[in-house]
Order: structure tokens, then sequence, then C-alpha cells
């Protein structure tokens, strides 16, 4: 099967300053985190929901293009996708 992402909703998790997302391969569900550094330049401050909801957003297609290619080197239970990976 391919990793999908039917489903558009994310969340921002302030306790790991990320945003989470989930795709699908078939019926299993694949966790994913794209950090908040990832998604804009902060100068080491402190992002806020909004600015990186609206960044992951505004990167969507982008993000997705890496988590596909993050989950067809190596199957894993969860991925977290940092600035390298971009």
């Amino acid at each position: 099967m391919t990793l999908t992402f039917p489903n558009p909703s994310r969340s921002f998790d302030q306790a790991h300053n990320v945003v989470r997302f989930t795709g699908y391969d078939g019926v299993f569900q694949v966790p994913f985190v794209v950090e908040a550094a990832a998604l804009t330049a902060s100068d080491g401050k402190a992002l806020l929901e909004a600015e990186c909801l609206t960044a992951f957003d505004a990167s969507r297609d982008l993000i997705l293009d890496v988590a596909r290619k993050a989950y067809s080197n190596k199957r894993r239970s969860s991925y977290t996708l940092t600035a390298a990976d971009f």
C-alpha cells in the first residue's frame, strides 16, 4: 500500500513544540510530528500555536512529500520530521 493523508487535521503539541499529523497505509495509522523549528525561522524563540499551524498549512504539500519519503526509507511506529529532512 501507499502512504496517504486523507484526514487534513493537524494539532500543535506545545509540550514538545511539534505539529502532529497522521498518515495511513491501508488501515494502519502512521503518526508523524514535524518540529516547530522546521516550520519557521524562530531565532530561538518559542513559537506560538497559530504560527506553527499556519506554517504547516502553507507548506502542507512539501511536508507530506517529506513524510512519504521518510516512510518509504524505513518503517517505524512513528516519525519525527526535523529541519534536516527538508
